[in-house]
């Protein structure tokens, strides 16, 4: 059966492409969107959660996406080496660099013809995250796309055995990393859980109340930009951190209680970053990484040695494969009393 267009509306028609990696969604948006203003990628971010925040909210929330969507909006770069730029969105608004996103972007700028020419073995693409400039790679052969790695903006540890008061578990000892966006680490056993088999919204529960404690308990800074001085959220760990051929498993919950289904890209950047400072993994070697939610794999490698402001540094390697689920249009009809979404708690 032929089925017609959409019938006359008086809204905007949002297409985008779905993907995911790692189980992790992702929603590129390739149409339909206002243009964005401002003359940097922090400035664009600035104001599209200022001024088109509605727009997230009818992408992200029910009943076109749901309470764990995410999305991507490119946009133009200031950076002349950039392929691209991106704005990352989420439930409780945009984040500053997510490498889940990047990969999967990685694998959409190939195919979509974002780059003039791609190479064989592999073509690389850069990035500009509202973190910094990301430098992707991507296999290719007889015009098809495969797995994808990505070297990071310069990650680091940023404090570690930090004491905060959480209600209902008291003192703890977290760490704080930063791969992009900064994280708190704690092995979820302090809490009784197991990030394998533990209950997801037990697991939640305890990130979110670690998420809770640290930003009304700790300072927090960024050497380049105060846009990035926010705990993005926590990681909760299986605590192996010692270096082993064996996997090591987390569970991230980010935003606003926000689960990642992955192995969580701009984590692992963090979560070897901290290993590094602590002398528990050396360059170049790497490091597979577990989610806790879909048993789906990352690896990890700390590549070089750098700084960032104050802090000693490592670029790290990420790797992973990404996967194309759907494209989609969506229409916003004024008289919807549900057009700009909702989230269903």
């Amino acid at each position: 059966m032929d089925f017609p267009k959409l019938p006359p509306h008086d809204g905007p028609l949002l297409s985008v492409v779905d993907m995911h990696t790692g189980g992790e969604p992702l929603r590129v948006i390739v149409s339909g969107f206002p243009t964005v203003s401002g003359d940097t990628v922090l400035t664009k971010r600035r104001y599209v959660r200022d001024h088109l925040d509605h727009l997230r909210k009818v992408l992200m929330f029910e009943p076109r996406g749901h309470y764990d969507m995410y999305g991507a909006l490119l946009v133009e770069s200031e950076i002349p080496e950039a392929d691209l730029g991106v704005l990352f969105m989420h439930n409780e608004g945009y984040s500053t660099m997510c490498g889940h996103a990047v990969i999967a972007l990685g694998r959409f700028a190939v195919d979509y013809s974002l780059v003039k020419t791609p190479t064989s073995p592999e073509t690389q693409i850069n990035i500009h995250c509202p973190c910094g400039l990301v430098k992707a790679f991507v296999e290719y052969s007889n015009g098809k796309t495969g797995a994808v790695r990505f070297h990071s903006v310069p990650a680091f540890a940023f404090a570690t055995d930090v004491k905060v008061t959480v209600p209902g578990y008291g003192e703890i000892t977290v760490d704080i990393s930063y791969g992009g966006a900064l994280y708190a680490f704690v092995n979820a056993e302090i809490f009784g859980l197991d990030v394998n088999t533990s209950r997801t919204r037990d697991l939640v529960d305890a990130a979110t109340a670690v998420t809770n404690a640290v930003k009304s308990q700790v300072k927090l800074h960024h050497p380049v930009s105060e846009d990035l001085a926010f705990l993005y959220g926590t990681i909760l760990t299986d605590g192996k951190d010692d270096f082993s051929e064996e996997p090591t498993a987390n569970v991230c919950v980010f935003a606003d209680a926000q689960v990642d289904r992955s192995p969580t890209g701009s984590g692992v950047t963090a979560r070897i970053a901290l290993q590094y400072h602590k002398g528990l993994i050396q360059l170049n070697k790497t490091r597979s990484f577990r989610s806790g939610t879909t048993g789906t794999i990352f690896t990890g490698k700390a590549v070089q040695e750098t700084t960032c402001g104050e802090f000693s540094a490592v670029v790290v390697e990420v790797a992973g494969h990404a996967y194309y689920s759907g494209t989609a249009s969506f229409t916003v009809e004024n008289e919807d009393p549900l057009k700009n979404g909702f989230l269903l708690r």
